[in-house]
């Protein structure tokens, strides 16, 4: 493979200055999530019977692999009591309602309960922040029913251990897998704003990537990463069933008849590819064939020129050399 033009060293350039988001960036918004969980712990424990129980991060700043783009963020709400609104619409409203209470400068379009959460608007950094809430009862490793982004049903999952899963993989290779993470969300970003067909979320990205790293794959060199990323889409034709056994036996988990099989690490009952059909399966494959010929023909052109074309057409025209 030839590096002569484009390196792994300018790769990384690139994901620093165009992809990831900057550090002083995530603390400022980290500092807000941690004004609002103050400010609505206060409201909410003015009912002696229902209760805020945790409140954190749930989502790609949570997990290190945000995007410079990021202009929303996700937070679990944990919550707990004998009057916890069983109905999704008034639980919402009730935490809509503790939480213009503690923000009374906050203009009405600041806090807008959505069908499934609840958007809390930042006009000064433009961040929004998506509320989603957990009904829990006192279960030690976090496990709650999460309201479901997808259908509004009730899911099992558990915020705390989702984030040990990643961040023990990140241990492993502590810059380098959440790097590539970021990079492929970059590439599959492009291709969503170019068509809005075309579906392939952040969480499916970095479970594959947790199986290529469970398998002993070394992320440490970026082209070669993503070259082996995209092979593993086409050869697998995205249609291997992926398990984990960090948090349950691989044995429980039963047949699914879904095309993509894509089992949540923290609960055996849950695919988190479920919702995907074989046309959208094929879609992906489809799009990483186009990438993984790119970064083949990036590899082999004999000048800088046609290089940086090859590699645009991976990360689109913002990628320079």
């Amino acid at each position: 493979m030839s590096r002569l033009h484009v390196s792994h060293k300018d790769i990384a350039k690139f994901a620093d200055e165009k992809v990831n988001l900057p550090k002083f960036k995530a603390d400022e918004y980290r500092k807000q999530v941690r004004g609002l969980r103050e400010k609505l712990e206060t409201h909410i424990a003015e009912n002696p019977t229902f209760s805020l129980r945790k409140m954190m991060l749930s989502g790609s700043l949570a997990k290190g692999t945000a995007l410079r783009s990021l202009n929303d963020i996700d937070v679990a709400c944990y919550v707990s009591g004998s009057d916890v609104p069983q109905d999704i619409s008034e639980l919402l409203k009730y935490i809509a309602e503790r939480l213009r209470k503690a923000f009374p400068n906050f203009s009405p379009d600041q806090v807008k309960p959505q069908t499934y959460s609840i958007t809390v608007s930042f006009k000064g950094s433009g961040l929004d922040v998506d509320i989603v809430p957990i009904i829990y009862n006192d279960d030690p490793q976090w496990y709650g029913n999460l309201v479901s982004q997808d259908d509004g049903s009730f899911l099992k999952t558990s915020i705390p251990l989702h984030l040990d899963f990643i961040r023990n993989r990140k241990k492993q290779q502590e810059k380098d897998f959440a790097q590539v993470i970021r990079l492929v969300k970059f590439w599959a970003r492009r291709l969503k704003n170019e068509d809005p067909n075309f579906r392939f979320k952040s969480f499916m990205i970095e479970m594959i990537m947790s199986h290529l790293l469970d398998r002993g794959f070394d992320f440490s060199d970026y082209p070669e990463a993503l070259q082996h990323f995209f092979t593993y889409l086409i050869t697998s034709e995205v249609r291997e069933k992926i398990v984990f056994g960090d948090f349950y036996e691989e044995s429980k988990v039963g047949s699914f008849s879904d095309p993509i099989q894509i089992i949540d690490p923290v609960n055996e009952t849950n695919n988190v590819a479920s919702l995907y059909s074989s046309a959208q399966a094929d879609s992906i494959v489809a799009a990483a064939l186009d990438a993984g010929d790119a970064i083949d023909s990036a590899l082999r052109a004999t000048t800088k020129e046609k290089t940086v074309y090859y590699w645009q057409k991976v990360f689109g025209p913002s990628f320079q050399v």
